[in-house]
């Protein structure tokens, strides 16, 4: 079986949410929001998309089954190309 990554913790991070607060919203314990964010546990495709449906972002950017490029690496990557912050 695949790993399946996620952004989860870049996600709340970025809006200000706690895992106490994201869980209330997809109806899970906060502590399986805190396993999912590690990797040790696979959300079902109800759950993903609760929390997809919950930030308002495609499922794609949430959850792959390959690492995510780091957002550091993003940054610079956008910098080279003269995209910058917006």
């Amino acid at each position: 079986m695949p790993n399946l990554y996620n952004r989860i913790a870049v996600f709340r991070a970025e809006r200000g949410v706690s895992r106490r607060e994201l869980a209330d919203a997809v109806d899970v314990n906060n502590q399986t929001i805190g396993y999912l964010e590690r990797g040790d546990y696979k959300p079902s495709l109800e759950l993903a998309m609760k929390i997809a449906a919950y930030f308002d972002v495609p499922i794609e950017l949430l959850f792959s089954f390959r690492p995510f490029e780091s957002v550091a690496d993003t940054l610079r990557r956008a910098a080279a190309a003269g995209e910058g912050p917006q």
